[in-house]
C-alpha cells in the first residue's frame, strides 16, 4: 500500500508542469529569435556566406564560454562577470536552469533581458535586411 502524500506530492507537480513546458519553450524561441538575428546581422555587414559561418562560430563560441552554462558565474573572474551580464545567453541558461531544474533564478529579468535582446536584434537585422536582397 502506498501513502497519500508521495501521490499529493506527484499530482501538485504535475499541476506546474504545463506551465513550466510553457514558459521553456517561450525562453527557447527568444534566444533562438536572438542568435537567428545575430546570424542575419553579420550576413548584412559582410555579405559573404563563408564570412558569415567564420565570425558567427568566432562570436557565438566566446559567448557560450563566457556565459554561465559551463561553471557557475560566482567562479569566473571579475572581467568575465562583466562579460555574462551582457550576454542574452547567460540569461537564457539561467531562465532554463529554473524552469527544467527548479534552482533559483530569475525569470523575470532572465525573460525581460531576453525579449530586448531579441527587439534589438530584429531591429538591427530588419535595417539591414535590404542589403542582402540586392
Amino acid at each position: 500500500m502506498t501513502s497519500g502524500a508521495p501521490a499529493a506530492r506527484r499530482a501538485g507537480s504535475a499541476e506546474r508542469i504545463p506551465w513550466r513546458l510553457g514558459a521553456t519553450f517561450v525562453v527557447l524561441m527568444l534566444g533562438a529569435g536572438f542568435f537567428s538575428c545575430l546570424s542575419i546581422v553579420i550576413a548584412g555587414l559582410v555579405l559573404s556566406r563563408e564570412r558569415v559561418m567564420g565570425i558567427g562560430q568566432a562570436l557565438t563560441m566566446p559567448l557560450f564560454f563566457a556565459s554561465n552554462a559551463l561553471y557557475p558565474v560566482a567562479l569566473m573572474p571579475a572581467w568575465l562577470q562583466a562579460v555574462n551580464r551582457v550576454n542574452p545567453l547567460g540569461y537564457e541558461v539561467d531562465a532554463l536552469r529554473g524552469l527544467l531544474l527548479g534552482t533559483p533564478a530569475h525569470l523575470a529579468l532572465d525573460v525581460a533581458v531576453l525579449v530586448v535582446a531579441l527587439t534589438a536584434g530584429v531591429t538591427v537585422a530588419a535595417a539591414l535586411l535590404p542589403r542582402l536582397t540586392r
